[in-house]
């Protein structure tokens, strides 16, 4: 949430801000709104300074025993009171639609963020990993095809139990995402990330502390589906992100300096509808409506956040890094930030698998594993996240940044292309084997059922 004070006082700026970011914003309308409460607050004030007056009065009144002009100043002091009470409603009405307009306005973007409209306006920072990049099979499957033949990845049957959008991962499929989980865990905390283990449903309040909603409600799981009389008391989410609830944590707390800053890392299963991507990817794990994915969640001082940003990003890198896959950074343009982000830079992987219009010089794709975003206090104003620089001292906002580290299945779609045999096997990182008791390669299972048998097999 913007600062309203900031906003009150610099119009034109934010103006400018906005229309940069490509948001639709009526500002005229919203500085109306915030006159009137203001216009409304005074009159509240002026009234209740009145009204004490009389009541001062009233007891002089009863010393002198002035009847009736006691009868009149109770009368007036009546009156007085019922304007307050009206004006106070009105003012808390407008307080709130205050609030909910000001909710649905983005983040202003840093004044570092390269300008641009979309994607297609972001600047790629820097590449790793191609000059020493092994010799890659002649022909490589994509992942969706080679995750069928060797049978560890099962999209047919997780469409018949759950609908599509959904996947099962079977044998060294499933041990390559548990050791994916526990190898970026470990990394994490030898760079000082305190683990979490969250709650997966999220309320409404905190989806809002860190920007869902209002704005991607659509793209969000509500808990209860259609039987509504069954959960009619219950206000909850499927988490999208382990932002949401990390985040929220400390939600309408006051922190110290001392504890600052705070790092955590947690790992979730994570549910999108992915409403606005309708028809995209139908194969394979590259957008799906269930994922894991490890999230680091840092809460600083505001002088410190933009070094904390390109320490998060370095600290997201290191994984990639040490699996030995090639990526890039790319540093999002004004139209292509998030809706909480102020600064963000995408980490991408590359996975050779399909040819795809943007990929590398070297084809394949580029897949989007981290986002690493610095909201400075934009999300601490709307879940009430502060601090006190020490415990006499007045409390102000922090600011809040996080990345993924990483998302696990797009990450498997990289190891599954790029360390691909030509034998149709896959072998596994290095860094890896100890997670996977020792294991050196992927060379799949026997399928089981009729599926398994050729069309002359079957009856």
């Amino acid at each position: 949430m913007l600062d309203r004070t900031h906003l009150r006082e610099n119009p034109d700026e934010v103006r400018d801000a906005l229309d940069d970011r490509g948001a639709d914003v009526d500002l005229d309308e919203l500085l109306d709104l915030d006159d009137r409460w203001r216009e409304l607050k005074a009159r509240g004030d002026d009234l209740r300074h009145d009204r004490n007056q009389i009541t001062k009065r009233i007891g002089k009144l009863v010393a002198e025993g002035k009847d009736e002009e006691r009868e009149e100043a109770i009368k007036r002091s009546r009156e007085l009171k019922a304007e307050i009470e009206d004006v106070e409603e009105e003012a808390a009405e407008l307080q709130s639609e205050l609030r909910e307009r000001m909710l649905e306005i983005p983040q202003l973007p840093h004044e570092s963020v390269p300008l641009g409209v979309d994607e297609r306006h972001n600047v790629e920072d820097r590449r790793w990993g191609f000059d020493d990049a092994h010799e890659l099979p002649e022909e490589i499957t994509p992942h969706y095809e080679l995750g069928e033949e060797l049978d560890i990845i099962d999209e047919e049957r997780a469409a018949k139990t759950t609908g599509a959008g959904f996947y099962f991962l079977k044998g060294e499929g499933a041990q390559l995402e548990h050791a994916l989980i526990q190898f970026m865990m470990d990394i994490h905390r030898e760079q000082g990330y305190v683990d979490l283990f969250p709650p997966v449903p999220v309320t409404s309040e905190s989806m809002r502390g860190t920007g869902q909603l209002p704005k991607f409600a659509d793209d969000a799981y509500r808990v209860g589906g259609s039987n509504e009389e069954a959960y009619e008391d219950d206000d909850l989410w499927l988490c999208p992100t382990a932002e949401v609830p990390v985040t929220n944590m400390y939600r309408n707390e006051i922190l110290l300096q001392d504890d600052l800053p705070l790092k955590h890392q947690a790992y979730t299963p994570n549910f999108r509808r992915e409403a606005g991507e309708h028809g995209t990817e139908t194969r394979g794990i590259v957008r799906v409506h269930q994922f894991n994915k490890v999230e680091l969640v840092n809460f600083v001082e505001p002088s410190e956040s933009y070094d904390r940003l390109e320490n998060l990003l370095a600290e997201a890198e290191d994984v990639l890094k040490r699996l030995g896959l090639p990526y890039r950074i790319l540093e999002l343009c004004t139209g292509d930030l998030t809706f909480a982000s102020a600064k963000t830079y995408d980490i991408e992987v590359w996975a050779p698998g399909d040819d795809m219009d943007d990929g590398p010089d070297e084809g394949g794709r580029w897949l989007e594993v981290s986002s690493a975003s610095n909201f400075e206090a934009f999300q601490a104003r709307r879940a009430g996240l502060r601090y006190r620089p020490e415990r006499h001292e007045s409390a102000d906002y922090l600011h809040t940044l996080n990345a993924s580290g990483l998302a696990i299945p797009r990450v498997m779609v990289a190891i599954l292309e790029y360390y691909q045999n030509e034998d149709g096997t896959v072998t596994i990182p290095e860094p890896l084997r100890p997670y996977m008791g020792g294991k050196a390669v992927i060379e799949g299972h026997e399928k089981v059922g009729e599926s398994a048998l050729g069309a002359g097999d079957r009856e």
